[in-house]
């Protein structure tokens, strides 16, 4: 019997909406500047790890809600979390250091050589990164603690997620944890936005 309850699925939306959100801007701001694999890369990754979320959070509040049980919804988040990041992580990476015209040997050479947990660890810190990258180019250190703060959340995450779920501390935790993280992955891309992204240089000089 899992201790699962309706406030808690619904406060699993909220990181969530917020990494939802924060790829939107940067899509809106780097997409027209991006060559067409790194934004289909960076677009789908986003998409995949949105779903991924999204779909964990209803399988919790069926649940609670006696609606439906439903393993899978559950069972694809780390599978599916996990190539969104890196292919989100690889697209972003390819855009601010200009790799177009081998990008997509690139791709193929990354995916035989990753586990599932390395892949997420790889992808987020390559979003991160090349957000850093940018906010240190835009000089926004605070964009920059933003993204630092949030990636050592994330792998927290990581590390929670190694844990029984079943349990509601556990499970709250975790939220906690996730909802820091990705608000402050929101602040970043809000902080950079504001500063006039959409504008800014994206490839290396």
């Amino acid at each position: 019997m899992k201790d699962f309850t309706v406030p808690m699925a619904i406060a699993d939306l909220v990181p969530v909406a917020c990494f939802f959100l924060g790829t939107q801007i940067l899509a809106g701001d780097l997409g027209g500047r991006m060559k067409p694999l790194p934004n289909v890369l960076f677009r789908a990754g986003s998409l995949l790890v949105t779903l991924a979320g999204l779909f964990k959070a209803l399988y919790k509040l069926l649940y609670a809600l006696g609606a439906a049980d439903l393993p899978w919804m559950s069972r694809q988040f780390f599978t599916n979390q996990a190539l969104g990041f890196l292919l989100a992580g690889i697209g972003l990476t390819l855009a601010v250091t200009g790799r177009r015209e081998q990008s997509g040997e690139a791709v193929g050479m990354v995916f035989p050589l990753v586990s599932l947990i390395a892949a997420m660890i790889i992808g987020l810190a390559a979003m991160d990164a090349s957000l850093c990258f940018l906010a240190s180019r835009m000089k926004r250190k605070s964009a920059m603690f933003c993204y630092i703060t949030s990636f050592f959340l994330c792998l927290g995450m990581g590390y929670l997620s190694t844990r029984s779920f079943d349990s509601g501390v556990m499970n709250w935790i975790a939220e906690q944890v996730n909802t820091v993280g990705q608000g402050l992955f929101l602040a970043g891309c809000v902080i950079l936005h504001r500063a006039g992204l959409r504008d800014a240089e994206i490839g290396p000089d």
